[in-house]
């Protein structure tokens, strides 16, 4: 009898020092992410699109790779409702391969019978290019890239809508 107790003892320390561990490598992994990444840096590690801090804590969960975790973090953006809605862009590259276009019915739409309310978003055909907005700063320079798959064209005109600053009425 005493050595099931033992073994439960010993069992249940083993997994609190599991979570403790777990706990101050994700500490350890947010302290060293404050180093940010560029955009073209975060795509080359295969970080594209919006990724939100809070996905690199649930992917921490189950991958037990903290390099990983750890690239996460210097490309995400912060969940926080302020910051995600402060952020404003001077323009916009829609991205994609015209061969393909035949499987994306919704962003077809946008570029027949919206894209002209965007002035400051171009569209641009790019050989196997999956569909992509490619977000530009005030002086023309990529600062973030969102895989648009399968968005939806009222989540397309939301998110332009949002995120673009109309162009200055000259």
């Amino acid at each position: 009898m005493r050595m099931r107790e033992i073994a439960r003892a010993s069992s249940t320390m083993v997994v609190s020092s599991a979570k403790l561990m777990v706990m101050i490598l994700m500490l350890a992994s947010t302290i060293s992410a404050k180093e940010q990444l560029s955009a073209k840096e975060c795509e080359d590690l295969g970080f594209s699109g919006l990724a939100l801090c809070s996905d690199c804590h649930s992917l921490s969960e189950y991958v037990k790779d903290q390099e990983l975790v750890s690239d996460c973090l210097k490309c995400c953006a912060d969940d926080s409702e302020d910051s995600m809605s402060k952020i404003t862009y001077s323009g916009a590259i829609l991205e994609v391969c015209m061969r393909k276009l035949v499987f994306y019915p919704e962003i077809v739409g946008f570029i027949e019978e919206e894209k002209e309310k965007f002035p400051s978003v171009k569209v641009q055909y790019i050989f196997n290019s999956p569909p992509k907005l490619i977000m530009l700063d005030e002086d023309g320079e990529h600062k973030e890239t969102i895989r648009i798959d399968n968005w939806k064209r009222e989540h397309l005109l939301q998110y332009m809508r949002e995120k673009v600053k109309p162009a200055s009425a000259s």
